[in-house]
């Protein structure tokens, strides 16, 4: 009985990587690390990459098994630095806005991860839209899994996707204003919601949280916590 050869994780990955150098044609980026390929596409070839990532011999990614939206305006950043946060706090939930230090072509981005069950192996695609206008293709005539995954992201960061048969809010609550996974959206929100007695009904008023200045953790010089020194 001959034994069937053993693919291991790594050589899967590998020739995935090599196959996906054809797309490098198209203004397609390979990046590959931590056991992972991940492809930049640009937006206009988003369809047509997608199509052949799913039909492709050599691919053969038939499920969409997730889509999120991505703003990096605030990426590489961290509001817990123990050396400089004590003066500032959280910037983000005092301020609520600030300047983007992104570029505009770069602040926006929607990222799906995709699985090929014939050659066991993951991919991740990343499409960048542009921050005045975030428009990106719907994929649902190529993955019908993209559906409500593509609702959640505009819901929450506003991205819109051109041909989805019924882009509507999904998870925040009717007249809801703005999207709340934006990194310029204030913690506190824009309104509040309570249950009027009076009129018998839901009212929606300015918010009447007043913003807290928080402070982590900081570490001080201190002698106390100095060893002592060898005499």
């Amino acid at each position: 009985m001959n034994e069937s050869v053993q693919i291991t994780p790594e050589e899967r990955l590998a020739n995935l990587v090599d196959a996906l150098a054809a797309f490098e044609s198209k203004g397609c980026s390979i990046e590959q690390g931590y056991g992972e390929a991940t492809m930049v596409v640009p937006r206009d070839q988003l369809l047509e990459v997608a199509t052949e990532l799913r039909d492709g011999e050599a691919f053969l990614f038939e499920e969409m098994v997730d889509l999120c939206g991505v703003d990096y305006s605030a990426y590489g950043k961290v509001e817990w630095e123990t050396d400089s946060a004590s003066t500032t706090g959280f910037g983000r939930g005092v301020q609520g806005e600030g300047e983007l230090d992104v570029a505009a072509e770069e602040r926006f981005a929607v990222v799906y991860h995709l699985l090929s069950v014939e050659h066991n192996v993951r991919l991740r695609l990343r499409v960048f839209a542009d921050t005045e206008q975030p428009i990106v293709k719907s994929v649902m005539g190529i993955w019908r899994t993209a559906d409500w995954f593509e609702r959640e992201a505009f819901d929450l960061y506003g991205i819109m996707f051109e041909n989805h048969p019924d882009l509507r809010r999904i998870l925040t609550d009717y007249g809801f204003v703005g999207h709340p996974f934006r990194k310029d959206f204030p913690l506190s929100g824009h309104v509040e919601m309570r249950y009027d007695p009076e009129q018998k009904r839901l009212v929606y008023e300015p918010v009447s949280i007043e913003p807290r200045t928080l402070v982590p953790r900081v570490i001080r010089e201190d002698n106390r916590y100095l060893r002592e020194e060898s005499n």
